[in-house]
């Protein structure tokens, strides 16, 4: 039986492949790893993890994720997004495993009108996306069987994210303002969790580096409008711009990614982020 092991399985990715794990446990053998029992940023440790269990994949969910917070700990945030999956990845190159390492749409600058395909020139803005830009080159340097998948606005059932920020507010208060000049593609975990298992059984791999979202593009003021439908919420939403709303770290104004590389590599079905999120929302008001 084959072995995954999953690294960071108490974040929202990780949680979606714990919900989904059972669903192939005939044919794999799944190991979940968090910060207290995997220390990715300790070289010796994943030497040791590696050595004594030989996966065959290494899906790793984990990230520092604090994209603000990330701007006064720029350390942090590399020792976490790049050297560790550095040392990631160089364990898998030593015991033949297959890394599938997660990344993310903040690798662009958002400067265009037009998506953005895997090939097309990186620019991050901030800390953040120039740390996981970082962890995909060391991830591709150290180990040639590598999948990079990029992915944007994640959220799910599980953890915090910008749905479960939204139901809160809608509940806490009449009227809300939302960034409406940004525009990205809302991801639900659970697809992005089943695409990588898709990925995984593939009988012929193609490694390098692949985009992953729902679609179609949007902004994060229809976002938390569509959040409202779905709730018969009676908040007022109100456009706001990115100038209106100043964050710590610049956020890339278009970073909408195409998707036909992973569609067509990996014949992926790709879902309509409102579909998606319907289903989100239908188990959280359960």
């Amino acid at each position: 039986m084959k072995k995954i092991v999953v690294i960071g399985s108490n974040g929202q990715l990780g949680n979606c492949m714990k919900k989904i794990a059972p669903n192939f446990e005939h044919d794999y053998e799944f190991i979940f790893t968090d910060s207290n029992t995997l220390d990715i940023t300790n070289e010796d440790q994943i030497n040791d993890f590696f050595y004594n269990n030989k996966p065959e994949f290494c899906i790793n969910a984990s990230a520092y994720t604090a994209v603000d917070l990330a701007e006064k700990e720029e350390e942090k945030a590399f020792t976490i997004n790049a050297e560790g999956v550095g040392f990631l990845a160089q364990a898998c190159s030593d015991f033949k495993t297959v890394l599938i390492h997660v990344s993310t749409d903040y690798v662009f600058d958002g400067e265009t009108n037009l998506c953005y395909s895997e090939d097309d020139f990186t620019n991050p803005q901030g800390v953040y996306g120039r740390s996981k830009l970082k962890g995909e080159e060391l991830a591709l340097e150290r180990n040639f069987e590598t999948i990079i998948l990029r992915t944007s606005w994640l959220y799910s059932e599980f953890n915090n994210n910008f749905v479960k920020t939204m139901l809160h507010l809608f509940s806490q208060k009449d009227e809300l303002g939302i960034v409406a000049d940004q525009f990205g593609q809302p991801t639900n975990a659970n697809d992005l969790a089943e695409t990588i298992m898709n990925i995984v059984e593939a009988p012929n791999k193609e490694f390098g580096i692949y985009h992953f979202s729902n679609y179609p593009e949007t902004t994060w003021f229809n976002f938390a409008k569509k959040i409202a439908d779905f709730t018969n919420s009676s908040i007022l939403l109100k456009p706001l711009t990115s100038e209106e709303y100043p964050t710590a770290a610049k956020r890339p104004k278009r970073s909408t990614m195409c998707l036909d590389k992973i569609e067509e590599t990996y014949h992926i079905e790709l879902k309509h982020w409102e579909n998606s999120l319907e289903e989100c929302i239908e188990i959280l008001s359960t």
